[in-house]
């Protein structure tokens, strides 16, 4: 029996279902990726992305659908899925508000926009040491990216809800790990804010000493940190 035949047995006695190139090892790789293309003109599979196929199973409504939910699910298996924007924002509690359309950040380099909807906003290339965080770590990073400008707080509320995240669960030993990798402004933030949670002066030299002293950063809606000063923001 050729790959073809193979892979068309294996997919009929499992209608409504997702199907990759690593659902049908042993066979080589390019065997597959070609049975699978052939079953998908055929009108057996549907192609979703390079390498996904779906077999659609039947209802009383005729052939189903896919749920975008399980591309979703998909997604987050192939890869670490961060929240970002106001789904970010949402989940630190700095915002009430739910995003209209779906918002990722990953250290991946793509994404198949297929498995996250064709309105998604997706942030690629985010650094690898991303994927050693939690979604909330992460979350915090993304809101000192953008210097808290989602933020439906005030500035003092919003430095105060920082601080608390930041003061909980060693999050910001975790993120003093994966700081190194992240642009001046959120080092210089997330310095400042350890200085006023009383941090070690060992832990806030490992900041400071990759600060640019000519640079100066815009902390948003963080400004209201009590030594922002000097940690180089702007006036």
């Amino acid at each position: 029996m050729n790959a073809t035949e193979t892979i068309r047995q294996k997919i009929q006695a499992k209608p409504d279902s997702l199907w990759q190139l690593e659902d049908f090892a042993p066979l080589p790789i390019d065997a597959a990726a070609k049975a699978l293309s052939r079953l998908a003109k055929d009108g057996t599979l549907e192609r979703i992305a390079k390498g996904i196929y779906y077999r659609p199973g039947t209802s009383a409504f005729g052939k189903t659908r896919l749920n975008p939910q399980r591309l979703r699910e998909l997604a987050t298996k192939q890869h670490r899925l961060f929240p970002a924007g106001l789904a970010a924002a949402n989940l630190l509690g700095f915002s009430t508000q739910s995003p209209s359309r779906p918002h990722y950040s990953t250290a991946s380099t793509s994404v198949h926009r297929r498995l996250l909807g064709d309105n998604a906003i997706i942030h690629t290339r985010r650094p690898e040491a991303w994927n050693q965080l939690t979604n909330e770590e992460a979350a915090i990073l993304e809101t000192l990216r953008d210097a808290g400008r989602l933020s439906e707080l005030s500035a003092d509320e919003s430095t105060q809800r920082l601080l608390d995240l930041l003061g909980t669960k060693r999050r910001f030993e975790n993120l003093l790990k994966a700081a190194a990798s992240e642009p001046p402004r959120v080092q210089a933030i997330l310095g400042a804010a350890g200085q006023e949670l009383g941090k070690s002066s060992k832990q806030l030299a490992t900041i400071k000493t990759r600060l640019n002293p000519l640079s100066r950063f815009e902390f948003g809606k963080f400004g209201a940190l009590t030594s922002a000063g000097q940690w180089q923001a702007k006036a």
